[in-house]
């Protein structure tokens, strides 16, 4: 069953309370679940003695056993009165969470309040291994390689905030790109959301989408970063399902031997500032413009929206944080609105 949630406004740490509108009331509804997975059995491992708590009696555990993995969180918000004719699903980019939409390092409003303010039905995820989703820390390694961490410096410099060797631990010697709207004074708080990623977990974290859109679908996907690829997957493999595709800075593309199955299906790609200068993002750019026009010349329909060219400048790589992300996501609103997704 739903449970209700009253929401009247933000908190100062982003979190959802309540908005009134005149002398009405809005609600909402708001639950969650874990969606895929699957078993995994650990055998032939040495039963520990362990103690829990200082002192405790020490207890035998047994790491042998069946485990689920590749399970994927996802909580939901529903307004009474929707405005979108169909839900939101926001999918996340690497090394990060669903907490990507929830709020901004510096406690404004996300895209997730956002985007359910003004009407929209939003399904918001953790993928697979991140966040609520949990990650298989058995006593076998389940997935190939290492997982990948990411510094506040790495971060700082590789999602565009203040570019090639910019970062110095003293904050003061920082340096910040020029018109920057990232809030680089809570880059700290932004590291704080950092989670491990693996780079071999593509099949299981697709497969997963893919359930959430059997589940939940017809949709709209909002995909960043890292999650460009799988939207884009998801929306070929699933084009009946999917009325639309919102890919903000995407890192990857969908296959380029399937763009004929976007052909109903709308593509926004949104791309933020600095690009030219930046070591990776010019080749990434170059990728996504040949990906839309293997679209288009399939007769799909593509819409490459560079912010800095329509007047909204200073965007990172992480848009959805920045001090102009609701004038952004106002963009996106707008678009799905001239395509009948979304009615005022």
């Amino acid at each position: 069953m739903l449970s209700r949630l009253r929401v009247w406004g933000q908190s100062r740490s982003g979190g959802l309370v309540g908005i009134r509108r005149g002398e009405h009331s809005w609600f909402a509804n708001s639950a969650a679940f874990h969606i895929g997975g699957e078993q995994f059995v650990v055998a032939g491992e040495p039963i520990k003695e362990v103690k829990f708590t200082a002192g405790g009696v020490p207890l035998k555990i047994d790491p042998n056993g069946t485990y689920m993995v590749g399970q994927m969180y996802v909580q939901y918000f529903i307004p009474q009165a929707p405005k979108g004719s169909v839900p939101l699903l926001m999918w996340h980019g690497g090394g990060l969470s669903g907490v990507t939409y929830e709020t901004t390092p510096d406690g404004r409003q996300g895209w997730l309040n956002d985007f359910l303010r003004r009407g929209w039905p939003v399904y918001n995820s953790d993928a697979v291994e991140r966040g609520r989703s949990g990650w298989p820390a058995t006593a076998k390694p389940v997935w190939e390689g290492e997982p990948v961490l990411v510094t506040a410096a790495n971060a700082y410099e590789r999602f565009r905030i203040g570019g090639p060797d910019s970062w110095s631990d003293d904050a003061s010697r920082r340096k910040l790109l020029p018109g920057s709207q990232f809030p680089a004074e809570q880059i700290q708080q932004f590291a704080r959301q950092f989670v491990p990623r693996w780079t071999t977990t593509d099949v299981p974290t697709l497969k997963a989408y893919l359930e959430l859109v059997d589940k939940v679908c017809p949709c709209v996907l909002l995909v960043h970063s890292q999650a460009g690829k799988f939207g884009m997957q998801a929306a070929q493999l699933r084009p009946e399902k999917i009325r639309a595709v919102v890919a903000v800075e995407p890192a990857e593309v969908g296959d380029m031997d399937k763009v004929a199955a976007l052909k109903n299906v709308p593509l926004m790609m949104v791309y933020g500032d600095y690009i030219e200068q930046d070591l990776r993002w010019p080749k990434i750019r170059a990728n996504g413009a040949k990906f839309a026009e293997a679209v288009r010349q399939a007769g799909g329909q593509v819409d490459e929206v560079d912010l800095p060219k329509i007047g909204i400048k200073g965007n990172s790589h992480m848009v959805m944080m920045d001090k102009n992300n609701l004038e952004v996501s106002a963009v996106i609103n707008d678009w799905l609105a001239k395509r009948g997704l979304y009615k005022p």
